[in-house]
């Protein structure tokens, strides 16, 4: 699976020098991203933002006076 972002792609390298991933993975990961330019950080797409939405609650009872 290529990075979505430079984030992405740097959170990876932090994860291979802790030894949290191997290095295959690091390189099998950067080798299908390719050099394509990335941006800094990704976007959220529809489905995110609606999954959210569904889970949030509000808190009627604790705002009476």
């Amino acid at each position: 699976m290529p990075f979505k972002s430079q984030a992405q792609r740097r959170k990876f390298a932090q994860l291979l020098v802790e030894g949290k991933i191997s290095a295959e993975t690091f390189e099998e990961w950067n080798r299908e991203t390719g050099s394509k330019k990335l941006p800094e950080h990704a976007r959220k797409t529809a489905g995110e933002s609606k999954r959210r939405k569904a889970t949030h609650r509000r808190r009627t009872s604790a705002r009476k006076k």
